[in-house]
C-alpha cells in the first residue's frame, strides 16, 4: 500500500501568500503529475490551519518581529508572519492542485499554545494529529513525502513518519518540494538522509 503525503501546498506558502516559500507554486504541477500517475493507492495532504492570534505569530508578541527567534509555551519558537488562518484564502490549498483526488486532508497547528510543523504531531511531540493511525489503519507500507517547506514542515513530517510508523519506507521527493533558504534545504536533506530517508525525484517515483 503506497501513499503520497502532500505537505502544506497552500496559498499562504506560495507567491502572493502571507509566508511565501520561494518558487513554492512550482511544486504544484509536479504534485499533480504524481497524483495523476496512478502509482499511489492513497493520497493525503496536510493543511496549516491556525486560529487568529496563534502563538507562533510575531503579531501575538508585542515587540517581536517576523523571522526572529522568540518563545512559545516556554520553548524557543521562530516568530512567523500571520499565515494560514482558518477559513481564509491564505489557508486554502493551492487552486491548481488537484485536491479533488486527495483522500484525506489533515489539518494541523490549531492549538494556539504550540506550533505544528509536522503533519503527524505538534512540535511538543505529545499531541498527535491522528495521521499516523489513519495511514496504519489503511495498511500503508510506503510513504512518499513532498511539499512546502523542505526545511520545516516537510522535513519534520518525514522524520515523524519514520519514527511513528516503524517498518514503513519513507522517501522525500526533492523536486516536488521547495524550502525557505538553500542552507536550510541542504541541512534538512542531510538530516533526512542520516535517518535513512531516501531522497528521490518525481521521475524516480513515476518509474516504479
Amino acid at each position: 500500500m503506497k501513499a503520497l503525503l502532500l505537505v502544506d501546498i497552500q496559498n499562504g506558502f506560495c507567491p502572493g501568500g502571507n509566508l511565501p516559500v520561494p518558487d513554492g507554486d512550482k511544486v504544484v504541477p509536479v504534485a499533480n503529475r504524481l497524483i495523476d500517475s496512478g502509482k499511489y493507492d492513497l493520497i493525503v495532504a496536510s493543511q496549516d490551519w491556525h486560529p487568529p492570534g496563534h502563538g507562533s505569530f510575531a503579531s501575538a508578541h508585542p515587540g517581536a518581529a517576523p523571522f526572529e527567534m522568540g518563545e512559545l509555551s516556554g520553548k524557543p519558537q521562530m516568530m512567523w508572519p500571520d499565515h494560514c488562518i482558518q477559513g481564509t484564502l491564505d489557508a486554502e490549498l493551492h487552486p491548481e492542485l488537484k485536491s479533488e483526488e486527495i483522500d484525506l486532508i489533515q489539518q494541523k497547528g490549531e492549538d494556539p499554545r504550540i506550533d505544528s510543523y509536522s503533519a503527524f504531531r505538534d512540535n511538543d511531540r505529545d499531541a498527535s494529529t491522528g495521521l499516523s493511525d489513519f495511514l496504519e489503519d489503511q495498511g500503508v507500507t510506503d510513504l512518499d513525502v513532498c511539499g512546502l517547506a523542505t526545511d520545516y514542515c516537510v522535513k519534520f513530517s518525514a522524520l515523524d513518519a519514520l519514527e511513528m510508523m516503524p517498518g514503513v519506507r519513507v522517501r522525500f521527493i526533492e523536486d516536488a518540494s521547495r524550502g525557505i533558504t538553500p542552507e536550510g534545504v541542504a541541512t534538512a536533506i542531510d538530516e533526512m538522509r542520516a535517518h535513512g530517508i531516501a531522497v528521490i525525484n518525481s521521475a524516480d517515483a513515476l518509474r516504479e
